[in-house]
């Protein structure tokens, strides 16, 4: 995952304050990633976070996009756009996410395979990776046929290497080292 913008992390860490008083805290996490993906479509993006589009119609635009978003999440909408900080959305919604995750004691495993998996080879490979770290794990998934087969996966700081590719290269550590190549 990239790195999320300090800025981001503080108004993630208010609007998790302000869900968990109303025991909304699922329903902030929809309307955070339905903004995020509104962000993610190019045309959208550009307009509502271009300096010559006036705050009030970009609100307006959000609010025909998007028009059951919770009242308190459409305040956050507000301010970020008075702020001209509506760029940092995904980011909000990324870091909001984790602190969801972290307090119901799920943690996130960024998964690289050379091929997409399955539905069936993600569950097993949640509840595998479950089993190693003692903790249910969410799957984010990306697919880099430079590793030639296998997984990796890092979990925090935890990087389990799997792959044909990291097999290879720990097997030519290993020969170098005996002196035998």
């Amino acid at each position: 995952m990239a790195m999320i913008h300090r800025a981001a992390r503080r108004y993630a860490e208010a609007a998790f304050a302000l869900a968990r008083q109303a025991q909304a805290e699922e329903a902030w996490a929809r309307d955070l990633q339905r903004l995020a993906e509104l962000l993610a479509i190019p045309v959208a993006e550009k307009a509502l976070t271009s300096p010559a589009v006036p705050a009030a119609q970009k609100l307006a635009a959000i609010d025909a996009e998007l028009p059951d978003l919770q009242p308190q999440v459409r305040n956050l909408v507000q301010i970020l756009l008075h702020r001209d900080r509506l760029e940092l959305l995904p980011e909000i919604a990324a870091a909001y996410r984790e602190l969801l995750n972290r307090t119901r004691g799920i943690v996130t495993a960024q998964v690289t395979t050379a091929v997409p998996l399955s539905d069936e080879q993600r569950v097993l490979l949640a509840e595998r990776l479950g089993d190693y770290v003692g903790r249910q794990v969410h799957l984010e998934t990306s697919v880099d046929p430079s590793i030639m087969g296998g997984v990796v996966a890092r979990i925090g700081d935890l990087l389990l290497d799997g792959s044909v590719r990291g097999r290879l290269e720990a097997l030519r550590r290993r020969l170098m080292s005996d002196g035998r190549v």
